[in-house]
């Protein structure tokens, strides 16, 4: 099977494609490399393709008014990014950056433009992920809003666990490994205050923190203490 449609197929959003379709997207997509903390796209460029990643991680990205980065989701292999291109085809807002080394296909937006109008499957798959990252997206400008800083971290370490979490003996393990700006970036905080706070989590036995390494002791518990409710281990595999 042609490497392209290996990633397409263990797509959720490409999984039941008819080999025709999936040799269609072969066939006009191209795979890049993009080396850790390079750029992906950046703002103001064109928006003509959606990206499928095929290995590695990226963070999607914007600027704040004062030049500092805020956070916007993390992306890992199998899933898209850029998907707005699809709707609107005139320029980014956001950045891209890939975190660690990244292989991603590099899909031109028309093509799904096309697929959509005759595969309602994937119509509704794209539907679905997009809605999905729109209630993630709201659930954080909530907390921003409305919650301190100590339980908008709760909340972030919690949507972390959900995405990145590894059950193990002690707890779950967040696989993805952040530096305390890159924590504040997530939250709308600072460095300073991100360092406080997950002090004050350790010490209170809820965590465990490394050099970056996270590792959450009771993720229910945590999730009570912000009136959140839990769905986590399901999800998990054990190391």
């Amino acid at each position: 099977m042609p490497q392209h449609i290996w990633h397409f197929s263990n797509s959720d959003l490409f999984r039941k494609l008819q080999p025709a379709q999936l040799r269609r997207l072969e066939s006009c997509s191209r795979s890049r490399l993009y080396p850790a903390r390079s750029p992906i796209y950046l703002p103001s460029q064109p928006a003509d393709s959606v990206f499928l990643i095929q290995s590695g991680l990226v963070k999607v990205c914007n600027l704040t008014g004062d030049g500092k980065q805020s956070i916007l989701a993390f992306v890992e292999p199998g899933q898209l990014f850029g998907e707005l291109a699809i709707f609107d085809p005139d320029q980014r807002d956001e950045y891209v950056e890939a975190v660690e080394k990244t292989m991603v296909v590099v899909i031109p937006a028309v093509e799904l433009q096309n697929l959509i109008a005759v595969n309602h499957a994937v119509a509704i798959s794209l539907a679905k992920m997009i809605g999905l990252r729109r209630h993630q997206m709201e659930r954080r400008l909530k907390n921003l809003l409305f919650q301190s800083n100590r339980d908008r971290l709760i909340h972030l370490l919690l949507d972390l666990a959900e995405q990145f979490g590894v059950s193990g003996n002690d707890g779950v393990r967040l696989r993805i490994k952040l530096a305390h700006q890159e924590i504040a970036n997530l939250m709308g905080s600072t460095r300073e205050t991100v360092t406080i706070l997950l002090g004050q989590l350790r010490s209170e036995g809820l965590i465990d923190v490394g050099r970056r390494k996270i590792v959450i002791f009771d993720a229910d518990q945590m999730a009570t203490m912000v009136n959140r409710r839990a769905s986590f281990p399901s999800r998990f595999v054990c190391s």
